[in-house]
């Protein structure tokens, strides 16, 4: 019964990563481009973009921890239920965390926390692909389709790391808008950025579809 439970909820969560992703693109798309608007109404839609982009915070450490969850009750990963469950607390700290930097990101103590918070994604994406090649976890009974898909979410991870790089011009270039006002050069430098980010943003649709694909798949 658990099992089922959170295979509902592992699929839904998939849409729900997927729908916030497009409510952020479409919305950047929407203040990127609008030169006609005043800047203090494109500034609350970024805030407002900001806020929704911690759904897909949200969506990808549950994805993670169900899918660790699954993989443990079904027993490709040694440990059973207790683990089962101490990676579920774990999930709940980590969103705790996530909520924590989203919330106090304009203060020192959220700054280090940002910090942290990215380091740390460095640090899991290396493990990811150390899981998913086997240089780990090698006696694990891993088939062959759920590494491939533990490898392919670092791919998803990596995506969403150069996503946030390239908007780094975009943030530095906002912080110049709100203090002298925008024009046509720091305009098109906020264009440029949304296209560059919006590609990167494709392919992390990509890697997401074939974890999509492995998954129904499950090649041997």
């Amino acid at each position: 019964m658990l099992i089922s439970v959170l295979l509902v909820v592992h699929i839904a969560v998939l849409g729900y990563w997927l729908g916030s992703e497009l409510v952020i693109n479409s919305t950047y798309r929407y203040v990127a481009y609008g030169r006609h608007i005043p800047f203090a109404e494109r500034n609350r839609l970024m805030e407002h973009v900001m806020h929704v982009d911690q759904h897909v915070r949200y969506a990808l450490v549950l994805q993670a921890g169900l899918g660790f969850g699954l993989a443990t009750l079904y027993g490709m990963i040694p440990g059973g239920e207790p683990l089962a469950w101490a990676i579920g607390g774990v999930c709940v700290l980590w969103l705790g965390f996530v909520e924590a930097v989203h919330r106090l990101r304009h203060s020192a103590v959220g700054r280090t926390l940002g910090t942290i918070d990215r380091g740390s994604r460095y640090v899991l994406m290396a493990a990811l692909l150390a899981l998913a090649f086997g240089m780990f976890g090698g006696a694990w009974e891993l088939p062959l389709w759920l590494r491939l898909k533990i490898g392919l979410f670092a791919g998803v991870m990596a995506s969403g790391v150069g996503i946030r790089l390239a908007l780094i011009s975009h943030f530095r270039t906002w912080a110049v808008m709100a203090t002298e006002g925008p024009n046509d050069t720091t305009n098109a430098i906020i264009e440029r950025t949304y296209v560059r980010a919006t590609a990167v943003l494709v392919g992390l649709w990509l890697f997401i579809a074939a974890i999509v694909v492995v998954s129904v798949v499950k090649p041997l």
